[in-house]
Parts: C-alpha cells; sequence; structure tokens
C-alpha cells in the first residue's frame, strides 16, 4: 500500500501513515563510513534508491550551513529525482535567513520538474547555526527594527508568492530571445508545488501563522515548551491548533503534517549495541533564549516499541513520520533500521 496516508479523524486513532526517513548528512574524517562530502552525498543518493525500494515513502534532508553537513539540497534532490520515480524528497528543513527567494524559486521548480513533482520542502526561519549570524556572510540583514527571525518570514512570504508562478517583471522591449507576451516569470514554473510547502514550526503561534499562509506543517523533536507537560502531549496540541487554524482560514484542500522520531527496532546484537542503552526521556534545554522541550527517543524490542508508541498523541495526530537515521553507519545499517520499522512495527500500530 505504498504511498497511502488516511488523515485520522480523531485524537489518538491509529491510521494509515507516509514514513520517511530524515538524515542530518553528517561527515567527519573520524567515522569509517561517513569520513567526507563525497561519501554522505552519495550514500544519500543510494539510501534513498533503497529505501525507495522496501517500500518507504519519503526521503528527506537537513539543511545546515558552516558544517560538515548537507548545505545546498537542490543539487541532491535533483539527483535522487533523476534515479526514483515514487519516493517523495524532501528537507526538513531549509534555514530561509540564508535564502535568496527568487533563485530558491529557479533551483526548486527544476528540482520538482526533474522528480515528476514530487518535491515536499519543509522551509523554517532556522536553529541556531555553526557561526554567530551567518546569514550576514551570505549578504543578508534583518529589517529594520525586525530579527533574525522576521527575516527568515519574510522570505518565505515572498517565495510562497512567487511559485504562483505570475508574472512580475517588465521585459526588455528588444530581449536576446523572444518572450511571451505581459509581464515574465521566473522559471521554470512547478505547477502544483506550492501545496507542497513546509513550514518547520517550533510553537503554537507559528504553527497557526503556518496554517494562516495555507502550507503544511512539519513538527520535529524539540518544541517551544509553553506549558511544562511531555513533548508528545504538547506537539499534539500544537497540531490541533494547526488543524484548527487551518479550517477557520477556509483553504479548501486537506493540509498535511508530520513529525519527526528517532525510532529503533532492537533486532539484533549490532542494534543493541548502538542503542541498546537508550533510554532517554525527555530534555529539557535552552535554544535560542528559549525553554524547549526535546522528545525522547524510542529503543526497544518490537513488541515494546509499539506498545510506547501507540501512547505518543502526536504521532496520532500526524499523516507523516520521519525517521532520523543515523547516516554515518552506512547505507546498509540505516536500510536494516528503516526496514526493521516497516515490518516489525508500523504494520501492528495500523500505519501500514
Amino acid at each position: 500500500m505504498f504511498g497511502t496516508t488516511t488523515v485520522s479523524l480523531e485524537p489518538g486513532r491509529e491510521c494509515m501513515k507516509k514514513i520517511g526517513f530524515l538524515s542530518f548528512g553528517h561527515w567527519n574524517a573520524r567515522y569509517p563510513t561517513a569520513a567526507t562530502a563525497h561519501d554522505v552525498l552519495h550514500q544519500s543518493i543510494e539510501l534513498a534508491v533503497a529505501a525507495e525500494a522496501i517500500g518507504l515513502d519519503g526521503a528527506y534532508f537537513r539543511v545546515h550551513h558552516f558544517a560538515q553537513q548537507l548545505g545546498s539540497p537542490f543539487p541532491l534532490l535533483s539527483a535522487i529525482g533523476a534515479r526514483t520515480s515514487r519516493i517523495e524528497i524532501g528537507t526538513a528543513v531549509i534555514d530561509m535567513r540564508y535564502e535568496n527567494p527568487f533563485y530558491m524559486v529557479e533551483d526548486a521548480g527544476a528540482a520538482d520538474i526533474i522528480s515528476n513533482g514530487r518535491l515536499q520542502l519543509g522551509i523554517s526561519r532556522g536553529s541556531p547555526e555553526q557561526v554567530m549570524e551567518g546569514w550576514r556572510y551570505f549578504g543578508y540583514e534583518p529589517p529594520e527594527g525586525g530579527t533574525d527571525a522576521d527575516l527568515g518570514r519574510q522570505r518565505f512570504e515572498v517565495f510562497l508568492d512567487l511559485l504562483r508562478g505570475e508574472g512580475f517583471a517588465r521585459p526588455n522591449p528588444r530581449p536576446m530571445f523572444p518572450n511571451p507576451p505581459g509581464l515574465l516569470r521566473l522559471e521554470p514554473h512547478a505547477p502544483g508545488l506550492r501545496d507542497r510547502i513546509w513550514w518547520g514550526s517550533a510553537s503554537n503561534a507559528t504553527a497557526v501563522w503556518a496554517a494562516k499562509l495555507g502550507v503544511n506543517l512539519q513538527s520535529s523533536t524539540l518544541k517551544e515548551d509553553e506549558s511544562g507537560e511531555p513533548f508528545h502531549v504538547q506537539q499534539a496540541r500544537q497540531i490541533r491548533a494547526f488543524r484548527a487554524a487551518w479550517k477557520e482560514a477556509g483553504h479548501t484542500r486537506e493540509p498535511r503534517v508530520s513529525v519527526s522520531r528517532s525510532i529503533f527496532a532492537l533486532m539484533d546484537d549490532q542494534d543493541r549495541m548502538y542503542f541498546g542503552r537508550d533510554e532517554s526521556g525527555d530534555q529539557i534545554g535552552v535554544i535560542d533564549n528559549f525553554r524547549a522541550v526535546f522528545g525522547r527517543s524510542y529503543a526497544a524490542e518490537p513488541d515494546v516499541l509499539v506498545e510506547e508508541l501507540r501512547k505518543d498523541e502526536a504521532i496520532a495526530e500526524a499523516d507523516t513520520l520521519l525517521l532520523t537515521v543515523p547516516n554515518t553507519l552506512g547505507v546498509e545499517y540505516n536500510v536494516h533500521v528503516i526496514e526493521s520499522i516497516l515490518t516489525h512495527v508500523a504494520p501492528p500500530l495500523g500505519w501500514r
């Protein structure tokens, strides 16, 4: 039942879900299988190809700048799009503080067309980076009197407007090549991509803002601690606030919502060696000067995992689940991690 999604109409009700992987794309010389950018870029492509072959629904990548990680997503997404035929290809998330929305529309349009309309772009205002105010090195400044968060959100709104594909640029009366009539738009235009844009939200307020804009919601493994309740409870409330604001805004299509989790089924001694001691609960920390709650990881035998995940209210509310994968352990091991969830955990939970 590849790619089937049924949105639950009742909180907590089990339902079919799209399941994807989320790779942070780390490399470092100390990792034998992920020592260089060459290793990780090529392995990311091969992991997406292998994930599609075993029935996974999505291949998503985190974007970080000034780090030994994946900083420029569109070449990678285009390469995956050319090698695959069904799997969704996306980001979670692109930091909009670093992006030129005009150039980004062209890159995104090309990647979406190469993949035949499978691009799913998660975008946000970003998280703390490796350098101080790294977006300034890219030539960008917050609006007068505004913050870097304002910078990211304003650029996002420009990006959304450009995705409509309407002409806005006055043509040259003596062009190098003949122009179509009227004002010109950016090319290539990717019809339908506007509906496949997501906003990565860490608060209830920004989730509501995203709903009003008519974009899908990505909620990760951290969130602003707004009530002191367990992470999954707060995240579920955030999702419900998003869906209520979406309905109130009068959008005609059904929105999508994803959550990400670190979930490992302990199938053999190697799994137990890597993750058998992972009994973490929620963690509290400070990020960008606000109190944040970080969601727990899940690592146990499949029958235990099923019972633990059944209690996760936010997973129950979402229609898409992104499994964070340890990319530095290589393609073969990550395929094993993903396949273990698809085979032994997803079916008993009604996700497959």
